[in-house]
């Protein structure tokens, strides 16, 4: 039966209006009235993330993050948070992705020129001081083996990314970058990323709610007006990736965990593509939740996995090939390969089994869910609206991604199974704990 259009749906879930225009020096803006509640989120997207760092380089955007409230010309180093909360403002953050770094905030709305003149600020005049670049690279450091390296599992996206890429691929190195690339690298090295990248001809800004357009056009005149567009480099040139991964590539890791885990990787569509809505639905029909599928056979039915380890889900990459991931923990005495052969099998079996009506509502109401929780505060709202201008032109296009989730039918989501789910574009990721050696047995046993 075909799903009738809903007040929520009809209007893309998006019931508010949207205003773009650019300035001069090719600041793109976004803005989207909201009279609510006198509240404002500023977002500042710019279209640089680690698929940008060159060779020799890697952990440069994901540094420039925490370099970005450092100071600047007339702001002294973490002012940026200081003022803005003295003004009232919360939720004052930045994130670093492989397609781009966002900064953000909220503040009352009588505030909003004073956000808009701290990112105009940074934007214009970073203080790119030996003494901080210094001091972030240790505040990495200390991040990277938080994270990444003295967690158990910590690593295991990283390792994914480099086994479902190749080479040279921008994807297949993570964020957090390379320890010892970052040291190495001069001053000068970081000033031209930031004068290549941090210009407003590369950014969105994005003002949701208690705003107007003519109001925020005036602001971002009056304080970004003035910067002046630079040059950037060429993106290289990236064929698009084979359909397959060209596996079953595997990879064993012996290290200190508490118990072993599977981990899967599946080359997948770009966020966007023909295709790529089909796989978020068959991932959270296979492996979200307690009613998909892998919990269901593996956890209820076979009792071979831990209640919390029999999940899928899509990592959605905006200017390549996308990754889609799962998880899984045996139960005490269930052994890998066993658990492994189950998981995939139920993974295999979509592309023959379609999902029935029930498991496509399921699916659809909790991405539905997602999306309605995304839209429900004026930050997360301004985040997707420069999220679709950057990736597709139009942050008019936020419009577009419910309904072209919930029109998604069985077959889309069987012939994504069948294209997902091939021998040769799988990767698997083993965790085994680390056997305890016969010395340190005995140096125990003799304490």
């Amino acid at each position: 039966m075909e799903r009738q259009p809903t007040e929520s749906t009809a209007d893309g879930g998006f019931r508010w209006p949207v205003d773009q225009f650019a300035l001069d020096n090719g600041l793109r803006v976004v803005v989207c009235e909201d009279r609510t509640s006198p509240i404002a989120g500023v977002n500042l997207w710019y279209n640089v993330g680690s698929r940008h760092e060159p060779a020799g380089k890697h952990g440069f955007a994901h540094l420039f993050e925490h370099l970005m409230f450092q100071g600047s010309a007339q702001v002294g180093k973490t002012e940026h948070f200081s003022v803005l909360q003295e003004v009232g403002g919360s939720a004052i953050n930045a994130t670093t992705s492989s397609d781009r770094t966002n900064y953000y905030q909220t503040v009352p709305s009588a505030a909003l020129p004073t956000a808009l003149w701290l990112e105009a600020d940074r934007m214009g005049s970073l203080a790119l001081t030996q003494e901080n670049l210094d001091n972030q690279r240790e505040v990495v450091k200390n991040e990277r083996r938080q994270r990444y390296d003295n967690v158990p599992y910590g690593r295991w996206a990283e390792i994914l990314l480099e086994l479902a890429y190749p080479e040279g691929h921008p994807y297949h190195h993570s964020t957090i970058g390379s320890m010892a690339e970052l040291d190495s690298a001069e001053q000068s090295d970081f000033t031209s990323f930031y004068e290549s990248y941090y210009s407003p001809d590369n950014a969105v800004l994005t003002v949701v709610g208690d705003a107007d357009a003519a109001q925020v056009r005036a602001l971002a005149e009056e304080y970004f007006g003035a910067l002046a567009p630079r040059p950037r480099p060429e993106p290289p040139t990236v064929a698009p990736l084979p359909a397959g991964i060209d596996g079953p590539i595997r990879e064993v890791i012996e290290d200190s965990v508490p118990l072993p885990r599977l981990f899967f990787g599946f080359r997948a569509t770009r966020f966007g593509e023909p295709g790529s809505a089909a796989e978020e639905i068959l991932a959270a029909v296979l492996g979200r939740g307690r009613g998909a599928r892998l919990f269901a056979e593996l956890v209820t039915r076979r009792e071979l996995a831990q209640a919390e380890g029999a999940y899928l889900g899509t990592w959605q990459l905006a200017w390549h090939e996308s990754l889609m991931t799962g998880i899984v923990t045996p139960r005490p005495g269930v052994e890998l390969a066993e658990l492994e052969a189950a998981y995939l099998e139920v993974c295999v079996r979509a592309a023959t089994q379609a999902p029935s009506e029930e498991e496509l509502d399921r699916a659809r109401s909790m991405l539905e869910a997602d999306w309605a929780r995304e839209l429900s505060s004026v930050g997360s709202r301004a985040d997707q609206l420069s999220r679709h201008a950057v990736l597709f032109g139009d942050a008019g296009q936020v419009r577009d991604r419910l309904p072209e989730l919930l029109a998604v039918t069985a077959e889309d989501v069987r012939a994504a199974a069948e294209r997902i789910f091939t021998p040769g574009n799988r990767v698997v990721l083993e965790y085994r704990p680390v056997e305890e050696s016969a010395d340190a047995t005995d140096t125990a046993e003799g304490n």
